[in-house]
């Protein structure tokens, strides 16, 4: 990896660090969600600053080219976070179905009462 590309993606990376824990401190996104992303930041830092250690494993893992593998990998983690928003959205429908009944419920018993 050259030298500018390693700059530019150790701004990346702490660009993308403030911005999250921007998020974090308004209180835009839960500290469990804002835990991923600062992960996932580690890990691109570290990885710009070891270039090395991202070709080696390409490498040992059979990828061709280290590009390749970057792709496998970002793919697996658009599928992963596909799958975790499916079911959060899953759960939302349920809650929101129960308020519905809850609500429905409450209101019948308001009507009885007048």
């Amino acid at each position: 990896m050259n030298d500018k590309l390693i700059i530019t993606v150790v701004i990346f990376a702490l660009v993308l660090f403030f911005f999250v824990f921007q998020l974090l401190r308004k209180g835009r996104i839960p500290v469990k969600y804002a835990l991923v992303w600062l992960f996932a930041v580690i890990i691109i830092f570290i990885t710009s600053i070891i270039p090395d250690l991202m070709e080696n494993l390409a490498k040992m893992l059979g990828f061709e080219l280290l590009s390749n593998m970057v792709l496998c990998i970002f793919i697996t983690v658009l599928i992963f976070v596909t799958i975790i928003l499916t079911v959060m959205m899953a759960g939302q429908k349920k809650k929101t179905t129960l308020l519905i009944q809850e609500l429905s419920i409450l209101k019948a018993e308001l009507e009885k009462k007048k």
